[in-house]
């Protein structure tokens, strides 16, 4: 692999990790692995944390997708083996991922400009 290859690549699992950890769009996805547990903060605001599901094959997932780290790498097998073997739909999937994960990082560089 070329090193444009490996940044392009990256970027796309940047994005793709983000998208399942965080992204509002696929919390229905998240959510069967999760708990709700309402907590009271100290201004007395009740707060929803969402909790891994105990045991079992929900409870792993559970601990994966609460995990950036752990799902980034599962994401980058996917990615990377997929273009290996199938490099003609996976090399477009990588590359809107990658343009995607260069505007979010554009995006929140400006908004933390904005703040300043």
């Amino acid at each position: 692999m070329e090193i444009l290859d490996i940044i392009i690549l990256g970027i796309a699992v940047f994005r793709m990790t983000h998208l399942i950890v965080f992204d509002k769009i696929t919390e229905f996805l998240r959510s069967p692995f999760f708990d709700e547990v309402p907590e009271m903060s100290e201004d007395g605001v009740e707060e929803i944390f969402l909790v891994p599901k105990k045991g079992g094959i929900k409870g792993f997932i559970g601990e994966l997708l609460s995990c950036y780290w752990c799902t980034g790498i599962w994401v980058a097998v996917f990615l990377y083996g997929g273009n290996v073997i199938f490099p003609q739909f996976f090399f477009p999937i990588i590359t809107v991922l990658a343009v995607a994960g260069v505007a979010s990082i554009l995006e929140a560089a400006v908004q933390s400009w904005l703040r300043e």
